[in-house]
């Protein structure tokens, strides 16, 4: 399914909600912020499922990890890819997307201060310089897998969330929406990493049915189809979801959340080891590894979560 239609519209949400009214508000000393609702991501999600202990440095306490140049990487590639479409069709060429990395990484590096510090002892810049090119690189193999100058997406970066009944707002941030002359929509994800082994699919697939889960309950239209657009190798991995699949994903999600509100109740949050504890910015604080974490803050459990801990 391809999107074609140079005047498809852009826009950023299926409509204004009750939230996005408060947000709008104007906000006084006698008009209190409104509270977020406790929510899933299909990341925070996957913590989870990896290490319950995992989701609670970073949900709850959010403990500041350090800069990671393969996530600075990831996230600069989908900022020039996000700005590639701006440009009018014919114009989205290789040569655009490496003139646009210069300046997002100058636009990422004052959004976020550790972007600024993830080269401390490059003096002369070389370090810096090998890892655009790195950037570049990715861009590069975008071109051989997708012709942006026969797409109109519809929306990109977008926001989306829906309640579950009984269950936590489901939210997340899709990279880009296609949707087909017929309205048939294309949810696509990139990926500046290589594709899964089978063995792992699986975690990648359940992002891609979250986030067609919840368009499917915002707009409802079942997505056509899930891509993934896997730059390191050059993969492309696509899905046509089924209500069957997308609703088995429904109950995953509230399964998972009882799970999580468990935990939070019983302030229970259990490392669970495995081989991606080796790349755990967290390892110093994991009982696991001779750690101790820090006494769980209540206030946020019952911020992010929506329960309040038991008492000791």
């Amino acid at each position: 399914m391809t999107a074609t239609d140079e005047t498809a519209t852009n826009d950023r949400s299926s409509g204004p909600t009750s939230d996005d009214a408060a947000s709008a508000r104007t906000v006084t000393d006698e008009t209190p912020r409104p509270r977020r609702r406790p929510g899933l991501s299909p990341s925070r999600a996957n913590d989870f499922m990896q290490c319950p202990l995992l989701f609670r440095l970073r949900s709850i306490d959010r403990i500041p990890e350090p800069p990671s140049p393969a996530a600075a990487r990831g996230t600069l590639v989908h900022s020039v890819l996000e700005h590639l479409y701006d440009l009018p069709l014919g114009e989205r060429t290789p040569d655009a997307a490496r003139a646009l990395v210069a300046p997002r990484w100058s636009a990422l590096q004052t959004e976020d201060e550790r972007c600024g510090a993830l080269f401390p002892d490059d003096a002369d810049g070389a370090q810096e310089a090998d890892w655009l090119a790195s950037a570049a690189a990715l861009l590069e193999t975008y071109f051989t897998l997708e012709d942006p100058n026969r797409l109109a997406p519809e929306s990109r970066e977008l926001s989306v969330e829906t309640q579950l009944e009984d269950g936590p707002v489901m939210r997340g941030i899709v990279d880009r929406v296609d949707v087909a002359p017929d309205g048939a929509l294309r949810v696509v994800d990139y990926k500046t990493g290589r594709a899964p082994k089978e063995r792992y699919v699986g975690s990648a697939l359940f992002q891609m049915r979250f986030y067609g889960l919840v368009l499917w309950r915002e707009r409802g239209v079942l997505p056509r189809m899930l891509q993934l657009v896997y730059l390191g190798d050059g993969q492309i991995l696509r899905i046509e979801p089924t209500e069957s699949e997308l609703l088995m994903t429904e109950q995953k999600v509230r399964t998972l959340w009882a799970a999580i509100e468990q935990a939070a109740v019983t302030d229970t949050w259990e490392p669970r080891t495995s081989r991606l504890c080796d790349w755990c910015a967290h390892r110093s604080l994991c009982p696991a590894f001779g750690g101790t974490p820090p006494p769980t803050p209540r206030d946020r459990v019952e911020v992010t979560i929506g329960v309040r801990p038991e008492a000791a």
